[in-house]
């Protein structure tokens, strides 16, 4: 549903600014104006959303350590990047279907499940899936869920399909499962509902673990569910401190532009790693988030031997 929106959006609003053009130009007007502010146009909305995400996000921001602060540069770029990240991501969303392909079925030890945020799908992981093909890190696959603003705990149900599916496909016994902003609670009220046999490690990036005021401003029962002190957030966090049944990795950005306040991606229990400078959405482009993800993902855990092979050894 997210790609059909986005791709009315991209079509219609190309059409209508190919046509806005064209009536002014046979009026007179250069056609170099409208060749010099196409990118202009194409950039106007997500510049407009960041703008107003960054603003909100500095209104109620987490308190930083000095090192922490940045400079004015440093300010522009993360902004910059945050603009770009979200207005490529527009476009890989709308192309999902025909840039993201699952592998092949194939034995495998260390399969991994990518897990979206709301309101999206699985072409945000474009550039982290490029990344750990050439890491040879994988075999990745990527779950799709929806209605987009529906219960979390019916993207648990879709989740659970995914893992079973990605299991028979590699006959592995568990997945590690990366779940992006909300993904990260769907992962998390996953392994709440299921269990952690077939599970082998989580790691969330952006996460907002103890919600986010920016989610008080969106309709949607997911949204209801991620705005502070909701009562499912509140008995999802209730053992909050005891350690999860599997090894878990909370990456979050001190400079989140949509996790407001950002320390919400901190969770007790887990190891949480603060990175700064890094908006929301940038955080799945940015290489040293994908390094961090890659080298976790790389560690040894017994759970991750395949099914099909403990069985063959066993029958031998």
């Amino acid at each position: 549903m997210s790609a059909f929106f986005l791709s009315l959006l991209l079509i219609g609003g190309s059409a209508a600014y190919v046509a806005w053009a064209a009536h002014l130009i046979v009026q007179g007007a250069p056609a170099w104006w409208f060749v010099v502010g196409a990118p202009v146009a194409a950039f106007a909305l997500p510049f407009m959303l960041t703008s107003a995400w960054f603003t909100m996000a500095w209104v109620w921001r987490t308190p930083r350590p000095p090192e922490a602060q940045l400079t004015a540069a440093a300010s522009l770029r993360m902004f910059g990047a945050e603009v770009l990240t979200v207005a490529a991501s527009w476009l890989w969303m709308a192309l999902h279907a025909l840039l993201i392909r699952h592998p092949p079925p194939a034995l495998a030890t260390r399969p991994v499940v990518l897990i979206h945020g709301v309101v999206t799908n699985d072409g945000m992981w474009f550039w982290l899936r490029r990344y750990l093909a050439r890491h040879r890190v994988g075999p990745v696959y990527t779950v799709n869920y929806g209605p987009p603003l529906a219960d979390i705990e019916s993207f648990t149900a879709q989740l659970a399909a995914k893992i079973d599916q990605v299991r028979a496909a590699t006959g592995a016994a568990g997945v590690a499962l990366v779940g992006h902003s909300m993904g990260g609670l769907v992962a998390r009220a996953y392994l709440r509902r299921y269990g952690d046999e077939r599970v082998t490690q989580l790691m969330t990036i952006g996460t907002p673990h103890h919600g986010s005021i920016l989610a008080c401003i969106v309709p949607g029962a997911c949204l209801a569910q991620m705005r502070p002190g909701n009562a499912w957030l509140a008995a999802l966090n209730q053992d909050e401190g005891a350690p999860l049944p599997v090894p878990t990795v909370s990456i979050w950005s001190r400079h989140d532009s949509m996790v407001v306040p950002q320390a919400s991606c901190v969770l007790e229990g887990v190891e949480n790693i603060a990175l700064t400078g890094i908006g929301h959405n940038a955080l799945l482009r940015d290489e040293r988030v994908h390094a961090l993800i890659a080298q976790r993902l790389t560690i040894i855990d017994t759970r991750a031997a395949p099914v099909r092979a403990e069985k063959t050894a066993a029958a031998s």
